[in-house]
C-alpha cells in the first residue's frame, strides 16, 4: 500500500473510532434519561420493576380522585379499563386534570405496588388524547368518555 493511501486510511480510521466513541458515550447517558410507557394492563402483568422511572397512562376512574387534608397530596387510579394502577401525587395538579380524562404520570413503582409520580400531564382540550394512552384504549376496546362494557 503506498503511504499516501495508508495515511488516509489511518484518517478514515481514526475518525470512525472518534465517532463510534461519542455515539456510544451518547447512548449511555441518554439511557439513564429514557422513561418508557406503560399502560395499567403491563403494569398488573409485572412489566415494570418497583424503582423503574416510567410514565403511565389511562384514564382517571370515576370517584377515584382522593385529596389529603393535611398536604398537596392526592391518591387517584388510572385505568385502560382493563386494569387500574393506584397513583399517588405530591403537588399541584394541571388545571384540567378531573376524573373520565385521559392524563399521563411520570414517577416510579413502589415496592407496595402503588405509583409514586412525580409529575402528572392532562389534555389540554377536548379533542387531544395522548398517542399512547389512546393506543392503550384502543387495545382495550374502549372508547374514551364511554362507560365500560358500553361499546
Amino acid at each position: 500500500m503506498k503511504p499516501h493511501r495508508r495515511k488516509k486510511l489511518g484518517i478514515i480510521l481514526f475518525i470512525a473510532a472518534g465517532l463510534g466513541t461519542a455515539i456510544g458515550l451518547s447512548l449511555y447517558a441518554l439511557s439513564n434519561n429514557i422513561d418508557l410507557f406503560f399502560t395499567p394492563t403491563q403494569v398488573a402483568a409485572g412489566e415494570v420493576t418497583p424503582g423503574q422511572r416510567i410514565r403511565v397512562g389511562g384514564m382517571v376512574k370515576e370517584g377515584s380522585v382522593s385529596h389529603s387534608q393535611e398536604e398537596l397530596e392526592v391518591s387517584f387510579i388510572a385505568t385502560d379499563y382493563n386494569n387500574d394502577v393506584h397513583i399517588l401525587y405530591a403537588g399541584i395538579l394541571p388545571d384540567l386534570f378531573r376524573e373520565g380524562q385521559g392524563i399521563v404520570a411520570e414517577g416510579a413503582m413502589r415496592v407496595d405496588g402503588i405509583f409514586q409520580a412525580s409529575r402528572v400531564l392532562a389534555k389540554h382540550d377536548e379533542n387531544y388524547m395522548s398517542v399512547e394512552v389512546k393506543a392503550a384504549l384502543d387495545a382495550a376496546g374502549q372508547v374514551p368518555g364511554m362507560p365500560q362494557g358500553a361499546n
